[in-house]
């Protein structure tokens, strides 16, 4: 890949709700010549190849800078595409494809002989959704053949909710990017493995738990590896992973992140504001008066507190209203992620709806969690 990090990168204009057909065609003509095109989807924007070409996924890994062991979403354009890239499908896979897709479900499956080994890791699964956004649908019809699209950003870093994001981070090492604006939902998909007894989510995202739970009589049982547990280096080292986001850094600013919630695992209720914000406050003092430069990511509820104390901040919408601040939660933390600055620090959000993922998110993003309940004797 001699000029994989020399392209004349190229950022066009495309409508998000009827996207122009020769746009479209030529961004499929890139895919089907084994190029890379960034592209919108409903959660956030992905960088596509071609999933049955196996030197066009490689260029992904280069591009991202992605380790070989995560393995990549293949994206469809609709449920009849489902059999090129998966055999033996259960029926309660069927059931939720055609509840939740065109969606933000990925859905764990076993992988069909002609899906290369690069996309899934080595592994025996396949991580496979039908997105609901025009531009990707259309992108995906006309370059007739699945696409493997991880987020389009350096590995490990924000993910990229706006086209901008794309050409931050990838800019010279992907031939096209698609701009449709900012992504709606703004968390990548909900993972879902449906190959053992009971489904099992394996990353929260656009598609609630408690939407899955009401769709489907079985129990859903929650991450093996969650926001608590994630898998570490050394594990990826022996384990097989099944799905993105599984790391236990990922999603992160470049600036250290600190995170402050009231009780890990529990919902973070308006009887908690109050504890988090001076903590919030204590350690912001603290890091101006070592000479640092502090960004803080607020709730709309904590920003009349921190209002007049000169400090760079973002709201991302109340604790009430989750979808809010999911859709923003990524462009925020890049708002935040400024040279120059030394520490952020963010609140943490209910554990229900998208929430979860928003915690999620904040976890692996961030370098320390601070629970301002046990903690209160530690530096916070």
């Amino acid at each position: 890949m001699d000029d994989a990090f020399t392209l004349a990168t190229e950022l066009i204009h495309i409508s998000p709700t009827r996207p122009e057909a020769d746009l479209i065609a030529k961004a499929a003509a890139i895919l089907q010549r084994g190029g890379l095109v960034a592209f919108p989807t409903e959660t956030v924007y992905g960088l596509g190849a071609d999933a049955l070409n196996p030197q066009a996924v490689e260029r992904i890994f280069a591009a991202k800078e992605r380790p070989a062991h995560d393995p990549i979403i293949i994206h469809i354009a609709d449920i009849e595409q489902l059999a090129q890239v998966a055999r033996n499908v259960p029926a309660l896979a069927l059931t939720l494809a055609r509840r939740f897709w065109p969606g933000a479900l990925t859905l764990i499956l076993p992988k069909a002989a002609v899906v290369p080994s690069n996309v899934t890791a080595d592994g025996p699964t396949v991580a496979i959704r039908c997105p609901s956004h025009p531009v990707a649908r259309s992108l995906i019809r006309a370059a007739g053949v699945p696409i493997a699209a991880p987020s389009a950003n350096r590995f490990s870093h924000t993910s990229p909710t706006q086209a901008q994001h794309v050409l931050d981070d990838l800019d010279g090492r992907v031939e096209l990017i698609l701009d449709g604006g900012p992504t709606p939902i703004g968390v990548e998909s909900t993972v879902l493995d449906v190959t053992g007894p009971q489904p099992r989510i394996l990353r929260p995202g656009g598609v609630t738990a408690e939407a899955l739970a009401t769709a489907i009589e079985t129990t859903i049982l929650p991450p093996a590896h969650s926001m608590k547990a994630p898998f570490t280096e050394q594990e990826t080292a022996t384990a097989v992973l099944p799905s993105p986001g599984l790391l236990d850094k990922h999603y992160a600013p470049h600036t250290p992140l600190w995170l402050y919630t009231q009780e890990d695992g529990a919902d973070v209720g308006s009887e908690d504001i109050e504890s988090i914000q001076q903590a919030m406050l204590t350690r912001a003092t603290k890091e101006q008066h070592a000479g640092g430069t502090v960004a803080l990511l607020l709730a709309d509820e904590d920003t009349d507190v921190f209002a007049a104390q000169g400090w760079r901040t973002v709201s991302v919408g109340s604790l009430a209203a989750l979808d809010q601040v999911a859709a923003r939660l990524f462009s925020a933390l890049r708002a935040i992620d400024t040279p120059g600055t030394t520490l952020l620090l963010a609140r943490d959000f209910p554990a229900h709806d998208l929430g979860l993922a928003v915690r999620d998110r904040l976890r692996r993003a961030a370098v320390r969690v601070v629970n301002v309940s046990t903690d209160k004797n530690q530096e916070v």
